[in-house]
């Protein structure tokens, strides 16, 4: 979630009668003033993309608004939006994206799948489009439609990733909010073949079977955050956050080797811990 992120750190109430029974006055819900929040904790994820083991990692996430541009990141990207909130209930949202993927770059803990040569980290810049439309519960929530589009530059998998998605946000009160995604994922056949494929001198090394995998629809994720003030208030402050994801694996992605006989087409992720907003 991009800018329905933000409301969680840009509103005091979700509903008029809220701010009446406290005696507070609603912001604006067209409020670009600057804001900051930086966020800590641990967070659970596949050991690769198609494992059945877990590891826990440290979590780092950061967003906020600058002058009327709003930045945001998500997992190991870093998404800027150029276009600033304005008066009307639809918006656009532009900008570029840039990150990198860590899948197996490092030791795995499936004996057959670590025998596989370790794969190199994947910087990966690109864009995004799309547009939010604000109010359709309360003046403070916002439902996005939006497509990522990025690609390896650092010569890992060389390829194009496409990812649809829609996200709606909401505060529930003061203190807290929630957000859920949709999304999906279309990868290219360099993609396919450079996680997925087993050629002849990797399975002689892994024991795994000879696979050749092609591109297409990768997987879809469903996600939800959840963020409950400690001190009050969402706008400023300590907060606690948790979120959680569940994605499945299709087509040849599923089929693969590290995926169909050492790993699992469906995919958990979690995470939580303390955000401070000022």
């Amino acid at each position: 979630m991009l800018k329905s992120a933000f409301a969680a750190v840009a509103l005091l109430a979700a509903t008029p009668a809220l701010a009446q029974a406290t005696g507070d006055q609603l912001p604006d819900p067209n409020d670009n003033s600057d804001t900051y929040t930086i966020a800590g904790g641990a967070a659970w994820i596949p050991d690769y993309e198609g494992s059945d083991d877990y590891r826990i990692i440290p979590a780092l996430a950061v967003r906020g608004r600058v002058s009327g541009i709003s930045f945001f990141t998500r997992s190991t990207y870093l998404y800027v939006d150029f276009v600033g909130r304005g008066d009307n209930a639809l918006e656009l949202d532009v900008g570029p994206i840039v990150g990198a993927r860590f899948n197996r770059t490092g030791h795995i803990h499936d004996d057959f799948v670590d025998a596989l040569p370790d794969r190199d980290t994947a910087i990966e810049v690109g864009g995004f489009v799309g547009f939010t439309y604000h109010g359709l519960t309360n003046p403070y929530d916002a439902l996005s439609f939006r497509l990522d589009v990025v690609k390896d530059v650092a010569g890992a998998h060389k390829s194009t990733i496409f990812t649809p998605t829609i996200d709606f946000g909401t505060p529930l009160s003061r203190t807290t909010y929630v957000g859920l995604s949709l999304s999906a994922e279309w990868a290219g056949g360099k993609y396919a073949d450079y996680y997925y494929s087993i050629t002849p001198a990797d399975s002689i090394a892994s024991g795994l079977p000879v696979f050749d995998a092609d591109g297409g629809f990768k997987n879809w994720r469903l996600g939800l955050l959840l963020n409950q003030s400690v001190s009050g208030d969402l706008t400023h402050g300590v907060s606690i956050f948790a979120t959680g994801a569940y994605s499945h694996l299709n087509g040849d992605f599923k089929d693969s080797p590290i995926v169909d006989l050492r790993g699992s087409a469906s995919q958990w992720l979690g995470a939580i811990g303390l955000a401070y907003t000022w």
